[in-house]
């Protein structure tokens, strides 16, 4: 073969591979210019279409967040939104704390347990007897529940910096030598900031009120009695001076008062996220819950998941704590579940209060 036949052969080659380049470049930008419609489409269905569903889901989430309400207001109406949180929201039970139906025992674990799930949380962890730590799942969440079996060991933890700055759970847990600690009530989150130092409602520390501020959210007053009973009500600081409160915070909503769970109305009003929570059982025995979310297929936790898990470990009261970023547990000053903030880091953030388990007020002998 000639030179230029060669030449030939090869420009006819080289041309084929250009068309079947081109037609497979081609083949691609119209593949995914077929996903971006197909997926266009299919957001549009999800958004606005007859199913409401994924629309009451995607604006209970965004609008229970601090920071990231325009996900919400930028795509719907208020008339829509409003008329979603309407339908979707906790009826709460009307009522506060019973405190005798709560007896706190002392027993050491030495029974039979009549269920595996008693087993589970009565059944003492020699590295640590004071509480016991476990990992739960559910279908949209993984997190950790703790049973802290002498509530009078339970503290409120307030930042160092109150009505200043924020602090994170592991700081107010070292500084109040707190061997097992999560986040606790709501706080005020200037948007310029972001500092968190300031609680909402009433907040109660060795029986002094170090903040009392009106509140009518959903929830109410969470705390301690002088008796270590778990008192959850829509009461003021002189009620709770009257009920001898020794420690408290404000949050909500609550979850269980005196054995009857809230009503759950659609998804509860506030989606699905991370999810701290605490409850006690008849025995006294405190349940400290933490709930991770904001993963590809593992949101978090809704409220009447969050009520599910409080009856299945036998709570007679309990309530929702801070969630969403906030939502951590901490033990001997170190992070157990992966908390992700709102901008996907996997990081938590500082919070007006929390609760810590104080075991040896002078040494934290868990302190490993």
């Amino acid at each position: 073969m000639s030179r230029m036949e060669k030449n030939a052969q090869n420009q006819i080659l080289n041309g084929d591979a250009r068309k079947k380049r081109k037609s497979i470049f081609s083949k691609i930008v119209s593949g995914m210019s077929s996903l971006i419609i197909v997926g266009g489409i299919v957001g549009l269905f999800l958004m606005y279409g007859p199913y409401t569903g994924f629309r009451d889901w995607y604006i209970t989430t965004a609008m229970t967040t601090m920071t990231h309400k325009y996900l919400a207001t930028w795509f719907y109406s208020e008339e829509t939104i409003n008329d979603v949180l309407s339908r979707n929201r906790m009826v709460e039970i009307d009522s506060v704390t019973d405190p005798s139906l709560v007896t706190v025992t002392s027993a050491t674990g030495n029974y039979t347990y009549t269920s595996e799930t008693e087993r589970e949380i009565l059944e003492r962890d020699p590295e640590h007897p004071d509480y016991k730590i476990i990992e739960i799942s559910g279908k949209s969440y993984t997190g950790y529940a703790a049973f802290v079996y002498d509530p009078s060991k339970i503290k409120t933890l307030v930042t160092a910096n109150l009505n200043k700055s924020g602090q994170y759970v592991t700081k107010m847990a070292q500084d109040h030598n707190a061997a097992l600690a999560i986040n606790g009530g709501f706080f005020i989150d200037l948007k310029e900031d972001r500092t968190g130092g300031t609680p909402q409602g009433i907040t109660i520390t060795n029986g002094k009120v170090v903040t009392d501020r009106p509140y009518t959210g959903e929830g109410g007053l969470v705390g301690f009695d002088n008796n270590n009973r778990l008192i959850i009500g829509k009461i003021n600081s002189t009620k709770a001076k009257s009920m001898n409160i020794r420690d408290a915070v404000t949050t909500g909503p609550f979850l269980i008062v005196n054995g009857q769970a809230s009503t759950v109305l659609g998804n509860g009003g506030w989606g699905t996220a991370p999810r701290t929570a605490i409850g006690q059982r008849e025995d006294g025995v405190v349940i400290f819950v933490v709930i991770d979310g904001r993963r590809v297929g593992k949101p978090g936790a809704s409220m009447n998941q969050l009520i599910e898990i409080m009856k299945k470990y036998g709570a007679v009261n309990a309530a929702a704590l801070d969630g969403g970023t906030s939502s951590v547990m901490v033990e001997n000053y170190k992070i157990l579940n992966d908390p992700i903030d709102s901008d996907g880091k996997h990081k938590t953030r500082p919070v007006a209060t929390g609760f810590g388990v104080i075991i040896d007020k002078k040494k934290n002998t868990n302190n490993k």
